[in-house]
């Protein structure tokens, strides 16, 4: 290597040796004109020194450069011999506080999850080990290039914000100490000059856009040379590139892969030099093989000065970035000349030209100069906050060349976002000065222009190049959520008008979401082509925590959460008066009430997964009793304008959606359909979409008549019918109903009992219950470990993550589980304590079905062994907050009482019903959670309380006239004896014994006033109790005598079995009769059940039913109805061929239903599939 060193020192014209960089030095500080002379010298050396050949040379051009250019440079600017100025410099600079190491990619970062301010505040590894963050819990990654070490930055971590070696300095710098006192005023005025001239330099040759002239220098030696130089871009593959380059260049493969090794490295690289047609020339044939399928390469033939003063260019800014290394008043003096206005007004400074130029830079080019801004801009607090109000003023025009551009946007200039914007004091800095957020967000709703015809965003299927696009512009999301990551710990009324004044921008954004992508249920045939949904959902997925986030800093001030929830309301009505769907008014009456509400089936109209404005009301809406503020500020709220209705309407229709999807209602709308549902329920998403939707209804529930609200519920359910008409059910299951129907609406009712009871029983969110956020977090940790004992890394993706990805589970796991060590194989788990098992909740909203299922089994395991009985009841609940209180009379309501009674009704005679032991269990677990909460009201009474849950009293009553039907505890005095209902005892038995205890506590505190809903006090007689006891009385006879008349019937239908041929040879002797009796008798599907006599039934016809293997749904064959497709796959045999000249006879005609028996018939196999 020194061998050939010394070669090409010996190769080098000695006038460039000769060169003296002192003498330089002393002739531009005797110099009027400096910059003339700096120009004329770089005109003449440059092209002497950079590219005089094919191949560069970076150790001749390196070492070169050094003695005739920069040499001359740092003479000047120390005025004395480097070798010494330097050490001098560096001795008498005071160094910064900051650590400010650029990482490299693939360089170990470190974070403290305990004391970082945000995730991306990250230490570099010599300070983290000198830190005290290193005996905390921390996080380490490898850094993907281009940030730097945050040591120093009191903003950025809570606690410890110094590292041994950067804690020195500061007790010895004062404060706010201007660093230029450090330096001579000689120095000061060098250091000014050679640097603005430099800078300029290396800023206009960059940006330079002439392939023929330079900017303000004379080509002394103007050779005929040329470059053909390839640029990179992220479209085209290391293939697609290699072999243009061995079509176009004549290279050999490996020469190939050298160029595109290098062009993907440093963004462009020559691939020819010579006169100017024979660079052309290569440039036509990479343009035209490029050019088929995509945009082509980017390829320009350049003059070989303006690549050696480009080379050159980028050598003086790495120069820069050392050079202020030595002193903080050179880095102030280089900030101040890159940030000073140029002739031109506006943009016109240094650092605004090289910014506005991003795009148009190749990679290398970007790298370097991104460098220097971060060893310089960010490294200085006073220049940094003037950078970061040029960057939001540029946002704009920064983020539109970002889109434009193919590289990605680790190389943008627009990345640098992430340094500005999580520093606290420069978001809320730009946030009340330059209007930071609604400039975000405008600009990103200015990116995605397809909207329908209602304005809300339309994502078409897209192509590859708007994908690429789409991906882009996500990336503002992740701006706006940095300006968010720190919360205002003060608030000011501009930081209140200007965050105000992004909500809103932020809910025109949610309001061009709320009901894109809205479905259709297929009917008749399948859907041709899945829609697209991935772009809507990725959308949401994105947002999640920017929502959460708008919540968290409305919640820290009770004027701008006020503000908020009017704006919020105020968009959610303008949603509303949007989506008419042409829906007409009907009334819903039953049990004694009535509600007017509209006409509408989630079945056959349009219906939206998306609904953010509701949901982040709804977010508002907790928040409003969380912090008190609706109690404290009742008057300022409008709470009056609330329409309870339209709150819950589309929320509801969203749940029901999801309830037909599971009953198999929506199969022939494919698959996007079902991802859809997957990720709504999904762990990402839950929390801004399912959660919140649960959270609309229960705030509509508490501001409305409970009875009004599932009168509602049951009409979007497509329920009404069946529970508002006496014997409906009874009717609907004896008639010849298709099977798929009937159970369809038994998975209806048992996915609206379920709404119903998690409307009721989740109320561990601050605010809808009185709990705090360990109790919320505890909750999900006992429901996953309930399924089974998992280890910490299967916990934590089962956990949602806040905006800086902790789950809060270490600071309660201990509380609730205990850590099983592993073994010599396997791994650690965490198995739930037996004490927290009590607080199990068969029916946790967030369980998938296959998880409840587990958990069950699980449970019900766990109880057999510890030799208890194997009921699993509702656990005790924590009390609702007083602006939710009123949610529990959902359970005491006439129409839930109505409904439970009708289902318990139909297991009682379940001989008659369409019913399933699933239904029954869900209304079990509702009486078991109103039996726990009327005996939570009356152990927390107290003397001046009213008691107004009277559950217990109401399910003890029997139904009234005409039906007479018995009470619900005397249907479940029965049940609990049916042998059909083995596996339901336990429960049964449970919720008799709790219905017990809670009579025993109302007799112990009967002097304690207790009042029904109705307001009536009632006061027992001992004539009431014996009238109460009659009819308890008669009620236990009726069912005697119901009893004994199902075990005659079932005595009846054993003797026909016994004897079919009699009863067959009466029916014959009875169809000869004129009887017209017949054709008017009702058909009964089962044919063992034939009666005697001449209004006997007569017996049905066989029906033959197939399954469809696609859409997995049933239809019976007959001649009249559909055909089955049945595909078939036509090939001539390769193995039976006799005859391979014959010609396959038309297939239309081709018959293959059974095989002809001549030796012609095996020329051909075919296959059917059935579809």
């Amino acid at each position: 290597m020194a061998a050939d060193l010394e070669a090409e020192v010996q190769a080098i014209d000695k006038s460039l040796l000769e060169c003296s960089a002192e003498e330089i030095a002393v002739k531009w500080l005797q110099t009027n004109d400096l910059q003339k002379e700096v120009y004329q010298h770089l005109a003449y050396y440059v092209p002497k020194i950079y590219c005089r050949g094919p191949n560069p040379a970076p150790q001749r051009e390196d070492m070169l450069a050094q003695h005739v250019l920069l040499g001359p440079m740092e003479w000047y600017l120390c005025g004395e011999d480097p070798a010494f100025g330097f050490p001098k410099l560096e001795q008498a600079n005071k160094p910064s506080h900051l650590c400010g190491r650029v990482f490299k990619v693939g360089e170990p970062t470190y974070s403290c999850r305990d004391c970082a301010v945000d995730p991306t505040c990250v230490l570099c590894m010599e300070c983290f080990l000198g830190s005290i963050h290193k005996e905390h819990r921390y996080r380490m990654t490898t850094s993907g290039g281009g940030g730097f070490c945050d040591c120093g930055d009191t903003e950025a971590w809570k606690e410890g914000p110094y590292c041994k070696k950067h804690e020195i300095s500061i007790s010895e710098t004062a404060e706010e100490e201007d660093p230029l006192v450090h330096l001579s005023e000689d120095m000061v005025a060098r250091a000014y000059n050679i640097f603005a001239i430099t800078f300029k330099y290396a800023v206009d040759i960059l940006t330079w856009e002439k392939e023929n002239e330079l900017p303000g220098l004379e080509i002394i030696e103007k050779s005929d040379t040329y470059y053909c130089m390839l640029f990179n871009d992220e479209v085209h593959t290391y293939e697609q590139v290699i072999y243009t380059l061995q079509k176009a260049v004549n290279c050999t493969q490996k020469e190939a892969i050298g160029f595109a090794t290098t062009v993907d490295r440093d963004g462009r690289r020559s691939v020819r030099y010579g006169d100017f047609q024979y660079c052309d020339q290569a440039k036509s044939v990479i343009v035209r093989n490029t050019s088929r399928q995509t945009k082509p390469l980017k390829v320009q033939v350049m003059h070989s000065s303006i690549v050696a003063h480009q080379s050159f260019g980028l050598k003086l800014l790495t120069w820069l970035s050392s050079i202020i290394g030595y002193s903080d008043g050179l880095r102030r003096i280089l900030c101040q000349v890159g940030l000073q206005e140029g002739p031109d007004g506006e943009n016109s400074s240094l650092v605004d030209k090289l910014m506005l130029c991003d795009s148009k830079l190749w990679k290398g080019a970007r790298n370097v100069y991104h460098q220097l801004f971060m060893s310089s801009l960010l490294m200085d607090l006073k220049y940094k906050k003037l950078f970061a109000i040029r960057f939001a003023r540029n946002y704009e025009r920064l983020q539109s060349d970002f889109m434009k551009d193919d590289h990605d946007r680790e190389f943008s200039i627009a990345d640098l976002s992430i340094q500005i914007f999580t520093v606290p004091s420069l978001a809320r800095m730009l946030i009340t000065e330059e209007n930071l957020m609604t400039t975000i967000i405008k600009t990103f709703m200015d990116h995605l222009r397809h909207r329908d015809i209602q304005g809300r965003f339309q994502f078409e299927r897209y192509t590859a190049l708007q994908a690429f696009k789409f991906r882009r512009v996500q990336s503002l999301i992740l701006d706006l959520k940095y300006v968010l990551i720190s919360k205002p710990t003060e608030w000011s009324d501009d930081l209140r008008h200007k965050f105000l004044e992004g909500f809103g921008a932020f809910l025109e954004l949610l309001k061009c979401m709320q009901g894109m992508d809205p479905i259709t249920r297929q009917v008749g045939q399948h859907i041709e082509m899945e829609p697209e949904w991935e772009a809507a959902f990725t959308l949401q997925m994105k947002l999640t925590l920017v929502i959460s986030m708008m919540q968290d800093w409305c919640a820290l001030d009770e004027k701008v959460l006020i503000e908020a929830y009017k704006k919020c309301l105020t968009v959610l009505m303008q949603c509303h008066s949007g989506f008419t769907d042409g829906e007409q008014p009907i009334v819903l009456s039953m049990c004694g009430h009535s509600v007017e509400t509209i006409r509408y089936c989630v079945s056959q109209e349009k219906v939206s997964i998306h609904l953010p404005v509701s949901r982040l009301l709804a977010g508002l809406h907790v928040l409003l009793s969380k912090t008190e503020v609706a109690y404290k500020f009742p008057e300022l709220l409008p709470l009056s304008e609330l329409s309870p209705p339209m709150l819950i309407e589309h929320p509801l229709r969203c749940l029901v959606l999801c309830a037909q999807v599971h009953a198999g209602m929506w199969r022939r709308n494919g698959f996007s359909l079902v991802n859809q549902i997957y990720y709504y329920h999904n762990v990402k998403c839950r929390r801004e979409m399912f959660d919140k939707d649960i959270v609309m209804l229960q705030t509509g529930v508490s501001m409305m008549d409970p009875n009004h609200f599932l009168m509602i519920m049951l009409s979007r359910f497509e329920l009404y019918q069946i529970f508002s008409t006496p014997d409906y059910g009874k009717r609907f299951s004896t008639e010849n109903t298709n099977k798929d129907i009937v159970q369809q609406n038994n998975t209806l009712i048992e996915e609206m009992l379920y709404l119903i009871i998690m409307i009721v029983g989740e109320r561990f969110s601050p605010g809808i219950g009185q709990v705090n956020a360990t109790d919320e977090i505890k909750r999900e940790i006992i429901h996953q470990l309930s399924i089974r004992p998992m280890a910490h890394s299967e916990l934590v993706k089962a956990l949602p993550e806040d905006e800086n990805r902790e789950t809060g589970m270490e600071s309660v796991i201990e509380e609730v589980a205990c850590f099983k060590k592993p073994g010599l194989t396997g791994r650690g788990l965490y198995e739930l304590k037996p004490e927290c098992a009590k607080n199990f909740n068969l029916y946790f909203y967030h369980f998938s079905r296959a998880e409840q299922s587990k958990a069950e089994e699980a449970q019900r395991k766990l109880k057999k062994q510890n030799r208890e009985d194997t009921a699993l009841p509702p656990p005790a609940l924590p009390p609702f907050c007083p602006l939710f209180a009123s949610l529990v009379n959902i359970l005491q309501s006439d129409v839930m009482l109505c409904i439970m009674g009708t289902i318990l009704q139909w297991a009682v005679e379940h001989n008659g019903y369409a019913w399933s032991e699933s239904m029954l269990q869900r209304v079990l677990h509702l009486l078991g959670m109103a039996l726990q909460e009327e005996k939570q009201h009356l152990e927390n009474l107290s003397e001046e309380n009213v008691v107004t849950f009277t559950f217990t009293q109401k399910i003890s009553r029997p139904g009234e006239a005409p039906n007479n039907s018995p009470s619900i505890l005397a249907m479940l005095e029965t049940l609990q004896k049916a042998p059909h209902l083995e596996v339901h005892k336990d429960m049964i038995r449970w919720i008799l014994k709790t219905f017990n205890a809670i009579k025993k506590l109302r007799e112990s505190s009967s002097t304690s006033p207790v009042a029904e809903t109705e307001g009536n006090i009632i006061e027992e007689s001992s004539r009431d109790k014996d009238k109460a006891e009659r009819k308890r009385k008669a009620e236990i006879a009726r069912l005697r005598r119901e009893k004994i008349m199902a075990q005659m019937s079932e005595m009846q239908r054993h003797f026909i079995n016994e004897n079919k041929e009699l009863f067959q040879q009466t029916l014959e002797e009875l169809d000869t009769s004129a009887s017209g009796v017949h054709d008017n008798s009702p058909v009964v599907s089962d044919a063992k059940l034939t009666a005697l006599g001449p209004q006997q039934t007569r017996v049905a016809e066989h029906r033959q039913v197939v399954m469809c293997i696609l859409c997995q749904e049933e239809q019976e064959v007959k001649v009249d109805s559909r055909a089955m497709v049945l595909a078939a796959f036509i090939q001539r045999s390769t193995v039976l061929s006799k005859n391979r000249n014959k010609i396959i006879p038309d297939p239309d005609i081709l018959m293959l239903s059974k095989r002809k028996n001549n030796e012609d018939n095996k020329d051909y196999e075919y296959t059917q599939v059935m579809m």
